[in-house]
């Protein structure tokens, strides 16, 4: 092998969405994750990731995170103990010549914008489903998955000029960066006495949505000790001791509050009871 870097920007080897591999048949192999990948003058370049190996080792197909994204990576634990990406409140797809064609866009780079959540920052900063999104911060896009890494990685609360196209007409959009909400929360990393359980967002084709406000419980093993103490998938609590929640994060900050007592208002049909979990 040479070294020689064969691509930058790969995604798509894995369900993680965030992902901005140097591709380089540099010689690496199983046990090598962590290890620098590093340019002929000493320069570090990467942080080896992954490998495909067929038989096990190295057949000169490697994957490396780029330092920019390591050492974004590294701030955020440092500061805040986890790595705390941004969103902006979009779906996304990349542009086909298919797309740039039926849409007159003059270039295949950038994203598509197909979905503009409600309240989100991009739906405040006016970006509309069709805007095709070229440029962030005056920097050229090349696909989706660019635009993703890159607003993952800005602080939430930072402003972003977005570079758009809407009907042939070039334009500038500011957005604030916003925060990704957690899914799904399982219960144990909140407190020992909801191991087994699992908690969401009470999603949008919920019948009770929009009626009610509360987190839902999607999921309770049978046998757990929230189970045998009565609480049910498909119940939606209302409040932790007191405290009302409507979202996962503030559920798991309340119950990680409570110093070992969850008195859980719960809502179940059209009764509303309280459980207690100890």
């Amino acid at each position: 092998t040479s070294g020689i870097v064969s691509a930058i920007g790969r995604s798509g080897l894995s369900r993680d969405k965030y992902e901005n591999f140097i591709q380089t048949d540099a010689p690496i192999n199983p046990g090598n994750s962590g290890g620098a990948l590093i340019n002929s003058k000493g320069e570090l370049v990467g942080i080896n990731t992954a490998i495909i190996a067929p038989g096990g080792g190295n057949v000169g197909i490697g994957f490396a995170v780029p330092t920019n994204m390591a050492r974004a990576v590294m701030d955020q634990l440092i500061r805040h103990g986890e790595v705390r990406r941004g969103r902006i409140g979009v779906a996304i797809q990349d542009i086909t010549p298919d797309i740039a064609k039926a849409l007159a866009l003059p270039t295949r780079h950038g994203a598509l914008v197909s979905k503009v959540e409600p309240g989100s920052p991009a739906e405040k900063a006016g970006l509309r489903p069709g805007d095709a999104i070229i440029e962030l911060n005056g920097r050229p896009l090349r696909d989706g998955n660019d635009l993703r890494n890159k607003v993952g990685l800005l602080e939430r609360g930072s402003k972003v000029t977005l570079t758009i196209i809407r009907k042939g007409e070039r334009k500038k959009v500011t957005v604030r960066v916003g925060k990704i909400a957690r899914k799904v929360l399982a219960g144990d990393a909140a407190i020992p006495q909801l191991a087994g359980v699992k908690i969401t967002e009470i999603p949008a084709s919920h019948p009770r949505k929009g009626e009610v406000k509360g987190v839902l419980v999607a999921e309770v093993e049978t046998g757990s000790p929230a189970w045998r103490l009565g609480l049910r998938s498909g119940d939606i609590i209302l409040s932790v001791n007191q405290r009302k929640v409507n979202s996962v994060e503030e559920f798991e900050q309340a119950a990680k509050a409570t110093g070992g007592v969850l008195a859980l208002e719960i809502l179940r049909g059209d009764t509303t009871l309280f459980l207690i979990l100890r």
